[in-house]
């Protein structure tokens, strides 16, 4: 049982941000140190990645483990479930959307969950660092 009222659940729910989350920041921040420059949050590309590098075509997703339902940590609502449920797969079927709209282009999507970005920002970074780095030798060997 929710121990909030609806109108405080509701304005809770509302001021949850989309963008420039503290995931984000601490991404972002660790790829700047290390000389990483991207965009973030580009209106421009399908889906708005959190970050992309489009250099390299390398677009990244940092997903919410409660909006984008982890194996690991997602809790499912007591309350309003019909709601919920239906939000969920429906941003899971966005998030596959998306996904498969990148490959077709010939992207690379990375997806890392809340709860590793949070363990250890550093990590995530050094994956899309060596992401970069395997785009950028494909790229030599091609030209």
């Amino acid at each position: 049982m929710d121990t909030h009222t609806k109108e405080q659940r509701s304005k809770n729910m509302s001021a949850i941000r989309s963008k420039e989350t503290k995931m984000e920041r601490m991404v972002r921040k660790e790829l700047w140190s290390k000389g990483i420059r991207y965009r973030k949050n580009v209106n421009g590309l399908f889906g708005h990645p959190d970050i992309a590098i489009k250099k390299y075509k390398i677009a990244v997703f940092l997903d919410s483990c409660f909006w984008h339902c982890c194996p690991l940590h997602f809790k499912r609502p007591s309350t309003n479930t019909e709601y919920w449920d239906k939000k969920i797969r429906k941003n899971i079927l966005r998030d596959n959307e998306v996904t498969e709209y990148y490959v077709q282009k010939g992207w690379l999507v990375l997806r890392f969950w809340e709860h590793d970005v949070k363990e250890d920002p550093a990590r995530i970074a050094e994956e899309i660092i060596k992401m970069i780095r395997k785009v950028q030798k494909r790229k030599k060997l091609n030209d």
